[in-house]
């Protein structure tokens, strides 16, 4: 099986510029992947990640892909699958925004949702369609813990990846028995080396959650929390009454 024990040979990374997606294609490239495309906007920074993962041994390529542009991505996604099967789909692109500008302009978290929600329903199901006509691969979806529970401070993010989590998970059901994994990965806060050391302790790293990652496709997971804490944290959080909620620093 090409993507036996979670070491797919291909890769197409969704998201081509994601720091975790990069860290995960590294890891992946390390063990047995040789082939990766890297879907995102033509941009110095794709290129740049393009010729990083090549210096590793990878044969990588390029496609234009825009979230946003949901009528483009048969056409754009489809014909890769047509070069060769792709062993794993890894759907990593999303947007944070800025909670304080996107609640005084609506069309700014509209972008927001539509990025985050709207463009991965239409990419995950044309990937998702795509695996399943080969018979077999891994589609991962990286969510969010943000989207366990709306928070005051971001829950326009926070509600575009509670809608994206529970989508794959419904795509998961849907897909089973049919040879396609799908593992939904929700990481905590994503801190880079800058600051790391102000960032809190549920909070991790592109690498950490690349790790998780790799490590959840050898045990064929099909929800990962990173860190792996989180999911007692967040059992809890899920129960406590919203009146205390709001006055929770969370």
């Amino acid at each position: 099986m090409k993507d036996a024990f979670g070491a797919p040979q291909s890769l197409l990374l969704l998201g081509g510029t994601s720091r975790i997606g990069l860290a995960t294609a590294r890891r992946l490239i390390a063990r047995r992947t040789r082939t990766v495309w890297l879907a995102g906007r033509p941009s110095p920074g794709l290129e740049s990640a393009a010729a990083e993962l090549r210096a590793l041994g990878a044969y990588v390529r390029t496609v234009d892909f825009d979230a946003l542009d949901s009528e483009s991505h048969e056409t754009a996604l489809g014909k890769i699958f047509t070069e060769g099967d792709i062993d794993m789909v890894l759907l990593a692109f999303g947007i944070l925004g800025d909670q304080e500008r996107d609640e005084e302009e609506p069309l700014s978290a509209v972008r927001v949702a539509q990025t985050n929600y709207t463009g991965a329903v239409s990419a995950g199901l044309v990937c998702a369609g795509a695996l399943q006509e080969q018979g077999h691969g891994s589609l991962v979806v990286l969510s969010a813990v943000a989207g366990e529970r709306a928070r005051r401070s971001d829950f326009i993010y926070g509600s575009s990846k509670a809608g994206l989590d529970a989508f794959a998970q419904g795509l998961g059901d849907a897909l089973h028995g049919t040879g396609v994994h799908v593992m939904v990965v929700r990481p905590g806060s994503v801190r880079s080396g800058t600051t790391a050391g102000t960032a809190g302790a549920l909070a991790t790293t592109p690498e950490a959650v690349a790790d998780a990652i790799v490590t959840g496709l050898r045990r064929r997971s099909e929800t990962v929390w990173v860190p792996g804490a989180l999911r007692a944290v967040m059992s809890a959080l899920r129960h406590v009454p919203r009146p205390l909620f709001r006055r929770l620093p969370v």
